[in-house]
């Protein structure tokens, strides 16, 4: 699993300054699920309610009196801040779908707005926190790098930024890890020029990955058993020049001196 930074709480309280400055103060609302019924209220004792919610930590509910906010009144500056504190009650509440689709919501209503920054940072982070395993499938991870890509193009100089930058690196490393799982079952399976091509995709799109000198090292083994020494030789070289203490190209040097000696150096 992805290692994965501790940013819920540090996101609470800067949403919490951003978006509830000069609000009302957290407020009573009444118990239980008549906080959801429709009863017509005033829009700043109901998005008073939803934020003495979220304060207390009912984040399901707190999502949905903010939601109740927009829907009573559509029209007003409140209905921006609670499309947002909306997604980031979700998010917080780990409903990552529920998340993305209100933070998607508000960008598709305010795209210029001053918070869609933040919005798309909500986005790319309910998409890295769904990142699974490296042995199961990886479309979720796919979309957080491409979310995480998109708030570096959009926003460089924006405060989420450089932690999408090392993200992205978390990210590609994670996918890096999935290409050499699968080549190596391809290559314990004796499919020898299968393996070859994942490893060549790690070599070529995750280079500046951990996992760059091990897929060299196996790019050597799968040349060599596809009867190919000049590529191994090929291959090996490139581990020695860039990796030239690591463990996998000593292992590089030991099969090639096994398998092909008369490559060695020359």
């Amino acid at each position: 699993m992805i290692a994965k930074l501790s940013i819920r709480s540090a996101l609470l309280g800067a949403t919490s300054a951003m978006l509830l400055t000069g609000c009302a103060g957290g407020g009573g609302s009444s118990s239980g699920e008549t906080d959801l019924a429709y009863v017509a209220r005033d829009v700043e004792s109901l998005y008073s309610a939803a934020k003495g919610r979220l304060d207390r930590g009912d984040l399901k509910m707190a999502a949905g009196l903010f939601d109740e906010v927009e829907r009573q009144h559509p029209y007003s500056p409140w209905a921006r801040r609670a499309q947002l504190m909306s997604a980031f009650s979700y998010y917080a509440a780990r409903d990552y779908t529920r998340a993305i689709q209100s933070a998607t919501r508000f960008l598709s209503i305010h795209p210029g707005n001053r918070d869609a920054p933040y919005a798309y940072y909500l986005i790319a982070i309910s998409y890295y926190e769904q990142i699974s395993d490296v042995e199961r499938d990886q479309a979720i991870t796919e979309r957080a790098l491409q979310a995480l890509t998109e708030i570096v193009r959009r926003y460089p100089e924006s405060p989420y930024a450089d932690d999408a930058r090392l993200k992205i690196d978390l990210v590609n490393d994670h996918l890096a890890g999935k290409e050499m799982e699968i080549g190596r079952f391809y290559q314990r399976t004796g499919q020898w020029l299968a393996s070859q091509l994942r490893f060549q995709n790690v070599i070529e799109d995750y280079q500046t990955t951990s996992h760059t000198p091990e897929a060299l090292y196996r790019l050597t083994e799968s040349s060599l058993a596809l009867g190919v020494p000049e590529e191994a030789q090929r291959y090996s070289a490139v581990l020695g020049a860039n990796y030239p203490g690591n463990e996998w190209y000593e292992k590089a040097f030991d099969l090639m001196e096994k398998h092909a000696p008369d490559r060695i150096g020359g």
